[in-house]
């Protein structure tokens, strides 16, 4: 929704400009490709559930601003690449450990299982938000597409915090030094 609501917007502000298309889109994403690997190496120091309420609360925030901007008739340009960075960068940190938080969670007898149903909500998710957002914008505009993902991340947010760390599945680690160097090695 995020995604399709912003595109949406650059092409509005910028009367169909492909190059700031292609910035935004660069902002957004090149975290994840440069700072993922330190979101994994993250994902083995930290509680997993406080730092993806952490990164989900970045989401909502960012999403939350470019949607009060828009609804105010307030945004600019860099408003969206400043908000598109910083949601690259809350998912380069999340998706690591929400990946490794799911054998938390099901425990190692059920991990495939886990993993098949999150990559199928995933996948759900990149089909209905992006056509739920077009109906919104199409309907609303793109202010209370991006109100509507910040709410999401709230769901998120109040699912993890329920969750009860009592029950989880955390296996002993063997002590290391828990660095990049190392993980590439191991791969």
């Amino acid at each position: 929704a995020q995604r399709i609501a912003q595109d949406w917007l650059v092409l509005e502000l910028t009367n169909n400009s492909g190059t700031a298309l292609g910035l935004v889109t660069a902002l957004q994403f090149a975290p994840v490709l440069l700072f993922s690997l330190h979101g994994g190496a993250m994902a083995d120091r930290v509680n997993k559930r406080i730092a993806l309420m952490w990164t989900n609360l970045g989401g909502f925030v960012f999403a939350m601003l470019l949607g009060v901007l828009v609804l105010a008739d307030y945004v600019n340009l860099w408003h969206v690449y400043l908000c598109a960075l910083g949601l690259g960068i809350s998912s380069a940190v999340d998706a690591p450990i929400r990946q490794s938080f799911v054998a938390e969670v099901v425990g190692r007898k059920d991990l495939g299982n886990a993993v098949s149903l999150n990559s199928a909500n995933f996948n759900a998710g990149r089909l209905v938000g992006p056509a739920l957002s077009g109906f919104i914008i199409a309907r609303f505009g793109t202010g209370p597409s991006f109100v509507y993902n910040a709410l999401t991340y709230l769901v998120v947010i109040a699912s993890l915090f329920a969750v009860r760390e009592r029950e989880f599945f955390v296996a002993e680690k063997k002590e290391t030094q828990g660095n990049i160097r190392e993980g590439i090695r191991y791969v």
